[in-house]
């Protein structure tokens, strides 16, 4: 595949199958080793200011902030937060009970939510579109093709057509019309079984299904092919933000666009690194970016 730049967005066109350098960055992880990076990077923090927290059981325990006596919540960018709590469309994110809690419920000193734990990509996105400046000089709107006034709507049901009725799953971010689905520490985009696949309307109008990722008796790439019809359905754009140092989950989306048919839907389907993202982000949220998720932005826009 071959990348072209669009407003640092990469658009995927036919052509041979070097990334270009995409993939190639200066440290890679996979979903463990870069969990591990960061519950390292969270436990650090968390002593070093003193922060509220807690760990969940596991080979590699993830850590677990909470809102301290003193307002201040360690997964968050503290002008994120505060703009989180503001808009009760935002802060009512904040009240989704995580998994691990159940188990750990006999010791835990508050009841953990999801986007508590430091490995979310739930909680960097929002630490990122929810900062109050981050659209302040324009280059992110840019950057993203988006109104500068854009608002966004987490946790968006695109309500995308079946054969009978409409999907009500969701995509984690909607910024005017950029549809965007983010990752960080997870494992991959899901897999779903043939009889899923085909509940969509568009499905054989937007890709040669034979050329879809398959593991075993399931589609790979799930939340990928969910994404791309949302976008064929609505006219709008489909963005994966995820971490350059994840290869794997870049390739991943690589697969799934090899499979798209519709030449008029291609040009929206779109990757972004948070390290690009980054790069035109407010100092102070880059600062914080950097130290927790130990994401620094690549210089002149490049991928590291």
């Amino acid at each position: 595949m071959k990348g072209i730049q669009l407003k640092t967005l990469t658009i995927i066109s036919e052509g041979n199958e070097d990334q270009g350098g995409l993939a190639a960055q200066s440290r890679t992880h996979s979903s463990a080793s870069l969990r591990q990076e960061l519950s390292f990077r969270a436990r650090m923090l968390a002593k070093s200011d003193g922060l509220l927290h807690d760990s969940t059981m596991g080979t590699v325990p993830s850590i677990i902030f909470g809102k301290d006596d003193r307002g201040r919540h360690g997964n968050f960018h503290s002008d994120s937060y505060a703009k989180v709590c503001e808009r009760p469309e935002w802060s009512r994110r904040l009240s989704k009970t995580h998994t691990a809690y159940k188990r750990a419920r006999a010791r835990a000193d508050w009841e953990w939510k999801e986007l508590d734990c430091a490995n979310s990509s739930d909680a960097l996105l929002m630490n990122v579109f929810c900062h109050p400046d981050t659209f302040s000089d324009g280059r992110v709107a840019t950057m993203l093709g988006v109104e500068a006034d854009a608002v966004p709507v987490f946790g968006y049901k695109p309500r995308t057509p079946l054969q009978r009725g409409r999907d009500c799953t969701e995509i984690d971010l909607k910024l005017g019309s950029l549809l965007i689905e983010a990752k960080l520490t997870e494992t991959g985009f899901q897999q779903a079984r043939p009889s899923l696949i085909d509940r969509y309307r568009d499905i054989d109008e937007v890709f040669d299904r034979r050329d879809l990722p398959a593991s075993g008796n399931a589609y790979a790439g799930y939340q990928l092919i969910r994404g791309t019809l949302a976008a064929y359905a609505t006219g709008e754009s489909f963005c994966v933000l995820c971490d350059g140092r994840r290869a794997d989950l870049i390739e991943a989306w690589y697969k799934v666009l090899r499979a798209v048919i519709s030449c008029d839907l291609r040009p929206r389907l779109k990757l972004l690194t948070w390290q690009e993202l980054a790069s035109v982000l407010p100092l102070t949220l880059t600062a914080f970016l950097e130290d927790k998720y130990g994401i620094r932005g690549c210089p002149n826009n490049r991928h590291v």
